[in-house]
């Protein structure tokens, strides 16, 4: 065991300063940088609109923490391992390293089964990385070095390896990648609709009894493959069906993942400037033109829909005020994705101190959007009724660069799989006008884009022909 010495000792004295360099490589894809990663540890975030994306490869560097205090550990950690660390090739910026990972959704939060290798925080910087935005492509390389090594007398041979790096992945990128899925077996819901009924029914008296306004109640899917589940044309499909959203891959074990295409910013801070938003509030898309802006009337006039979303957007201004100089909030829209649409409110604003994206993530998490409203009461209601422990299932994702800015997004739409097992997770927010059937066709229009990435809709058209 580690003396207390060394845990209390600077993050570069334990393990190491951090040496990062970066060179330019346009023409590598993403999928094909991912693909010639096969059986390493994996990474991958991609912006809404395709504007920002970084991949990873392999481990520099893993942080984890556990207990209530787990934002503050991580934050301290990464501001030790930046503080040290000796970047070369950083400009543009945002090629410089970035720390990628996660929270679970509770404090508490203790890995079973399903979620075997994931801490309560646990943050990843890869040894390679791989970053693109505005048409321009880098390949960074992080690694620790001994405290007294000179990083400068090292900087060559890195740049050496960088490029022996790009040289491979350029003749490796008329390679076929692999893009058929392994085929899915079976699709089982743990939790019946009496079940549903019964925990929706529980939530709703509480509510009438005035001990909370809104919980959000989740259930999952249970996939099973014949062979492990393959990443990249799951990858592939989000990237290709839902660039309206945050698409992320968290692998930091081989065949151990958890990825997903999320339409919700949690928080994006750069220096004081912060982004987020208030997302709640569902309702299918039409036919045509005219059903969808038919549908889409329903959901803006909805007053079950309209209370669930001020809810949220009068929470996230509260945890928001003591922190900035400056809020804006817009009024209520439609945020439409491929199979569904939600009340939507963008909120901007301005720190009164640049305290690093963290602060942040704690101060939101969880928004009522995924726990709900008072906090401390829904949580308790969350534990007490559902019977699947969520694990990081609608909680923060993202990443954190080197001033201690980056983005998290909220893990909706998401998945977890182990070799050859998958658990989709889908949640509704329930206030007193909720009722069990409208709840759970909600829930099921939210499985579907999990379903569809992991070859769901194919296997059933090809049912269908038969």
């Amino acid at each position: 065991m580690a003396s207390a010495a060394f845990r209390a000792a600077p993050l570069h004295r334990r393990y190491g300063r951090l040496l990062s360099c970066s060179l330019p490589c346009n023409g590598i894809s993403f999928l094909g940088f991912l693909g010639a990663a096969e059986g390493q540890p994996r990474y991958f975030w991609e912006n809404r609109s395709n504007r920002l994306a970084f991949a990873g490869a392999g481990t520099a560097v893993e942080l984890m923490a556990w207990g209530g205090d787990r934002f503050r550990k991580i934050a301290r950690d990464a501001r030790e391992l930046y503080a040290k660390a000796h970047i070369v090739g950083g400009d543009p910026p945002w090629t410089g390293p970035r720390l990628y990972g996660g929270f679970s959704f509770r404090g508490d939060f203790t890995p079973d089964n399903t979620w075997s290798i994931y801490a309560p925080a646990h943050f990843v910087l890869p040894h390679y990385q791989l970053v693109s935005t505005d048409g321009e492509t880098w390949l960074t390389i992080n690694t620790q070095i001994p405290p007294e090594e000179d990083p400068e007398a090292l900087v060559s041979d890195l740049q050496v390896a960088l490029r022996e790096k790009i040289r491979q992945l350029r003749n490796d990128s008329g390679r076929p990648l692999v893009t058929q899925q392994s085929r899915l077996e079976s699709v089982k819901y743990p939790m019946s609709f009496d079940m549903w009924g019964a925990m929706i029914c529980g939530a709703t008296e509480r509510i009438h009894a005035g001990e909370l306004n809104k919980v959000v109640l989740a259930r999952a899917a249970e996939l099973r493959f014949e062979e492990r589940v393959r990443m990249l044309p799951i990858l592939s499909h989000l990237t290709g069906n839902y660039a309206d959203c945050y698409r992320f891959l968290f692998e930091p074990r081989p065949r151990f993942a958890f990825y997903g295409a999320s339409p919700e910013l949690l928080a994006s801070v750069r220096g004081k400037r912060i982004e987020t938003m208030a997302l709640a509030g569902s309702i299918g898309r039409g036919s045509d033109g005219d059903d969808d802006s038919r549908l889409g009337r329903e959901l803006l006039r909805s007053h079950k829909n309209r209370q669930e979303h001020r809810i949220v957007v009068d929470k996230i201004r509260d945890r928001l005020l003591p922190l900035t100089e400056s809020l804006e909030i817009a009024p209520p829209g439609l945020l439409k994705l491929k199979n569904i649409q939600h009340l939507h409110s963008p909120i901007h604003g301005r720190l009164k101190r640049a305290t690093g994206i963290l602060a942040l993530v704690k101060a939101l998490h969880p928004t009522p959007a995924l726990g709900g409203d008072p906090r401390e009461r829904a949580m308790r209601l969350i534990r007490d009724l559902e019977p699947i422990p969520r694990g990081w299932y609608g909680a923060p994702v993202g990443w954190i660069d080197a001033n201690l800015d980056g983005q998290f997004t909220v893990a909706i739409r998401s998945a977890v799989a182990q070799e050859s097992r998958v658990w989709i997770y889908a949640g509704a927010g329930i206030v007193a006008e909720s009722q069990p059937e409208s709840e759970w066709e909600e829930t099921a229009l939210k499985f579907l884009p999990m379903l569809d990435a992991h070859g769901d809709e194919t296997q059933r058209r090809e049912e269908q022909k038969n």
